[in-house]
């Protein structure tokens, strides 16, 4: 299994690429298919529109929510196409989190002029893989 943070580089690379040579403007789910078919195609094991439960005092909802892409069985990656990313979308993303009890995911704005303002990291503190070497809750910037 390879490693969460080895993971998210390769999704942030192969995102940037996309977004250079697709642009913005298009639909979500455009690129959800693409970037799932290019995580494929290195390697990768890729569950699209995965079903999230929600359970509360006994209450059981099947299928409440539905993350858009899980790599590896291990990292969620929320995709939008939006002018620019709101609080509510980073919220949206760590409860898929808690609720599925994974410890990173990446919010991807493929909607930006660019798409480094587009990506953020989201941790879930509540697992026991969440430490100090994942950088929490922040816009990932690269240099």
């Amino acid at each position: 299994m390879r490693d969460i943070e080895y993971i998210a580089a390769d999704v942030i690379d192969i995102a940037l690429r996309l977004h250079r040579d697709l642009g913005p403007g298009l639909l979500e789910s455009v690129y959800e298919l693409v970037l799932a078919a290019k995580l494929q195609d290195v390697g990768y094991r890729i569950a699209r529109q995965v079903p999230i439960d929600v359970e509360f005092e006994g209450i059981r909802l099947n299928a409440a929510f539905k993350a858009d892409l899980i790599v590896d069985h291990l990292l969620i990656l929320e995709i939008k196409s939006v002018e620019r990313l709101s609080g509510v979308h980073a919220k949206q993303l760590l409860t898929y989190l808690r609720l599925t009890k994974r410890p990173l995911g990446l919010l991807i704005n493929f909607g930006g002029e660019t798409l480094k303002e587009g990506l953020r990291r989201v941790v879930n503190g509540h697992t026991s893989f969440a430490s100090s070497r994942l950088r929490v809750n922040q816009i990932h910037r690269r240099v």
